[in-house]
């Protein structure tokens, strides 16, 4: 459960750096090293996310970190070694069909992505940028979004590695098919009781995973011109998210902490599922590379931030 993070630049014998040395140790609730496969991920973070979902909780999954390190290898996966969307859609199924005989159900879903603080549909591309609209009970909609209702998985796959191709991915020094934009897929799951004396009540869970695009100094990627202010944009969301999440953390604490979910179209459209009745699993990926010292500590003390949030349902 321990990361320990050392400076490649450091001397292990200059007396004088001793007690500042830039040597960190990190806990967290699992770390898996090079050796672990798609489905050790899946069971130890998602898998039990999914009771949740059906019992009308909201779930997220976050994949944050630097460029290059795999976070959409952990979320999409290869046709031989699926990742966490296609894994959690199956469980997510064939849960749904042991409650059949008591709940009719529904599950819809929708695949988008944010660049530059503007909304993509993935699977209709040709829809142009989509607006952020709140209905009347508070929770927040996408107007015009391709909804997508089935219990296949096979084609979910071939939807999501679709909508996948559409993603804006662009080459900089640091990746060759850097995603520049974060991919939200968005599962609603709705239930009704066939029963008819309780028919009013319905439960709705949602499940969010998040791809999120790389979060890496503009040194890194020796970006100029529109692949500068792409990044800024893209450091800018994950700003957004970090004070929120930040926020979130100190919430029990001694001040009371206003949590902005308005900064960015990113944490508006997760507002319910950060701070409400909702569970959240945030996969942190690091590169071993030495080169990568200073994204790796930022990505770490951003996961360990994210590891203190207290959500009251």
């Amino acid at each position: 459960q321990r990361v320990v993070l050392m400076d490649p630049r450091e001397d292990p014998d200059d007396i004088l750096r001793a007690n500042r040395s830039r040597e960190k140790t990190f806990v967290f609730d699992m770390v898996f090293d090079h050796r672990a496969t798609q489905e050790e991920v899946y069971e130890s973070t998602t898998k039990s996310l999914i009771g949740g979902v059906i019992s009308g909780y909201n779930a997220t999954i976050f994949a944050y970190g630097p460029t290059g390190a795999g976070k959409t290898y952990t979320m999409l996966g290869t046709d031989c070694e699926p990742g966490i969307y296609i894994r959690t859609l199956d469980d997510l199924f064939k849960a749904l069909e042991a409650t059949a005989e008591e709940m009719e159900y529904a599950v819809s879903m929708s695949y988008l992505e944010i660049y530059n603080e503007a909304i993509r549909d993935l699977l209709n591309p040709s829809s142009g940028f989509l607006d952020l609209r709140e209905d009347s009970r508070g929770s927040i909609q996408i107007a015009g979004i391709t909804e997508v209702s089935t219990t296949n998985a096979q084609e979910i796959m071939q939807l999501l590695t679709k909508g996948n191709k559409q993603r804006t991915q662009e080459p900089t020094a640091a990746n060759k098919t850097s995603s520049r934009s974060h991919a939200v897929l968005q599962v609603t799951v709705t239930q009704k009781s066939q029963r008819k004396a309780i028919s009013k009540e319905m439960r709705i869970g949602k499940l969010f995973m998040v791809d999120l695009a790389g979060s890496e100094r503009a040194a890194q990627t020796q970006n100029r011109g529109k692949r500068m202010k792409e990044g800024a944009h893209i450091n800018r969301s994950l700003l957004a998210l970090g004070n929120c999440i930040n926020a979130l953390s100190e919430k029990g604490g001694s001040r009371a902490q206003f949590v902005n979910f308005r900064d960015s179209k990113l944490t508006r459209l997760l507002k319910d599922s950060l701070g409400g009745n909702s569970r959240t699993v945030m996969i942190a990926h690091i590169s071993p590379a030495s080169t990568s010292f200073e994204e790796s500590r930022m990505t770490l003390i951003y996961a360990h931030r994210a590891k203190n949030i207290k959500t009251q349902v």
